[in-house]
């Protein structure tokens, strides 16, 4: 396994569209995934996609921490996944304002408006379909790292870009999202 480099917001391989994978199984995509892997886990990420490690292939993987989740079904604590190939779309048309950050825009955090409930499905590295249902942080985290299939990065989704900010002012000043939502919902 390797450490590989972080594509940073700018770089042309995070605005391409990422290529489809036809075997999942084939050895180079497991040691991919293992690379990337690796290295999320040491720049502290909860998911990462294979276009962020240079590797413009439809891959994801990510997890969800038991701290990370809410009440809603479906934002249950969830394994390491990896997807292979993913789809996601909406369960209804609610959408909700949260924070996120990226491994490939560092030192940023953003509000970003995503649907609140999500169906996704893809392969995993045994070529088995994987799908399932998603609510709440499951569902941003997955919609956020399919985002990168797509050469799209979050602050591309954001509707107020006074809601990008730096992580440590972020922390020195906390923002009530709340407010945002409720003026956005007058307008």
């Amino acid at each position: 396994m390797a450490l590989l480099k972080i594509a940073r917001m700018g770089n042309p391989v995070l605005r391409a569209r990422a290529a489809e994978l036809g075997d999942p199984r084939a050895p180079w995509v497991r040691r991919l995934v293992a690379d990337m892997l690796e290295t999320m886990e040491d720049a502290g990420g909860t998911g990462i996609a294979a276009p962020q490690v240079h590797a413009p292939h439809r891959i994801v993987v990510f997890f969800v921490a038991g701290e990370r989740t809410t009440d809603l079904p479906g934002d249950g604590e969830q394994p390491l996944t990896v997807l292979i190939n993913p789809v996601v779309e909406p369960i209804g048309d609610e959408v909700v304002l949260g924070w996120e950050g990226c491994l490939s825009v560092p030192g940023l955090r953003g509000a970003v408006p995503r649907h609140l409930r999500v169906r996704y499905r893809g392969m995993g590295l045994d070529g088995e379909t994987i799908e399932r249902d998603a609510a709440g942080f499951h569902a941003r985290v997955v919609q956020h790292e399919c985002d990168h299939l797509d050469g799209i990065l979050y602050p591309q989704r954001m509707s107020d870009r006074r809601l990008l900010v730096y992580e440590d002012e972020l922390r020195r000043h906390p923002i009530d999202l709340a407010e945002f939502v409720d003026a956005e919902a007058m307008a």
